[in-house]
């Protein structure tokens, strides 16, 4: 998708340097029983990304900022503008799509040239634009390749040229890697992570896959059930995750509990205690990695501070480790290595003891 910018300059354009500066957005929208509703901020240089679950609203999210949707309430405000029901086709917007949908039958620089077209460009100031932009995205040599021609990579590149050659204030990128093979991803994320250090307009990603957050990203959104749940820098985000979906994403285990000095109360009805390295007070969580999980079949000597009697619920290889999910007092995860595994002959439904060092266990308020 390419629509028009509304003001000239290049492709950040000249909103970038006023305290209104950026997108600042509040956005609800009604869609038979699922509301989402939420708030967006972006400095103008930012990428922000929005993760969440499957019918979290991130697709709804972008579609509103892009004027692909309408807003049941909230607006929309872009460098002090308030863009809220300029339709999409004049909003100082460009965008990605997940799969690109970039034109089959135009060359690769028809394609970025298409939207100065449609803003009213001649011919050929359009192209001499489009050429200098696969120029900045190292694709000169593909100029007159069809799209079939290009690989996943290439192919990113001149979607992401194309958006920008209307000079958006926001750019909107929809799953940008998700149309590679795992091969591919590393690579042309590093490349896209350079490309979009180079703007100076507003960005917002969205994606399910935590390492594209963190790697691309200045800020993180996380939206769950059509609400903002936790945002903040990819680094606090990670140590300090405050729902079970963002512990997931980073691999913590996550507990919510009440805590009087260096103990915490976990776990409901059937409460376990967890004991931290610090003073603490009031509602926290608690966090810590799987791989400070010790796994022992009979009972440890010394007796551990955080010492528990589960059951194992299931085991499944996890890169070059293996994970052991746990159940009892409380769910848990556990990264052993395939030796300790084998050492141990762990199999579902077998009782052990996991200890957990005091010092591993992060505790921060709720």
């Amino acid at each position: 998708m390419t629509v028009r910018a509304g003001r000239d300059g290049g492709a950040g354009g000249d909103g970038g340097a006023g305290p209104d500066a950026g997108l600042d957005a509040r956005l609800a929208v009604d869609r038979g029983a699922f509301r989402l509703d939420a708030g967006l901020r972006a400095r103008p240089g930012e990428v922000v990304a929005v993760l969440g679950p499957n019918g979290s609203g991130k697709s709804t999210a972008l579609r509103a900022l892009a004027g692909l949707e309408s807003l049941s309430a909230g607006r929309i405000v872009l460098d002090g503008c308030d863009i809220t029901v300029v339709p999409a086709e004049r909003r100082p917007v460009g965008m990605v799509f997940q799969d690109y949908l970039l034109f089959g039958h135009l060359s690769a620089l028809d394609n970025v040239a298409f939207g100065p077209r449609c803003a009213g460009a001649k011919r050929a100031e359009a192209r001499a634009q489009a050429a200098e932009l696969l120029e900045r995205m190292g694709l000169a040599e593909h100029a007159s390749a069809r799209p079939r021609a290009l690989s996943g990579g290439q192919a990113q590149r001149v979607a992401l040229a194309r958006a920008l050659a209307v000079r958006p204030r926001l750019l909107l990128l929809d799953e940008p890697l998700a149309a590679l093979d795992v091969h591919a991803r590393a690579s042309v994320r590093s490349e896209l992570r350079r490309r979009l250090a180079e703007l100076d307009c507003a960005t917002v990603l969205v994606t399910h896959d935590p390492l594209d957050a963190m790697v691309l990203a200045d800020r993180i959104t996380v939206l769950e059930s059509g609400r903002v749940v936790q945002e903040g820098p990819p680094g606090e985000v990670a140590q300090h995750p405050r729902t079970g979906y963002v512990a997931r994403l980073v691999g913590l285990n996550l507990y919510r509990g009440t805590a009087r000095g260096a103990r915490v109360a976990v776990g409901g009805a059937a409460q376990a205690e967890v004991f931290v390295s610090e003073q603490c007070a009031g509602e926290v969580f608690v966090a810590f990695p799987p791989r400070a999980v010790a796994l022992y079949r009979e009972r440890p000597d010394g007796t551990p501070r955080n010492l528990w009697r589960l059951r194992i619920d299931g085991v499944e290889r996890f890169g070059d480790q293996v994970r052991v999910h746990l159940d009892g007092h409380f769910p848990l995860l556990a990264d052993i290595t395939p030796e300790a595994l084998a050492d141990m002959r762990l199999s579902g439904g077998m009782r052990v003891w996991a200890a957990v060092k005091a010092t591993e266990v992060r505790c921060y308020p709720a």
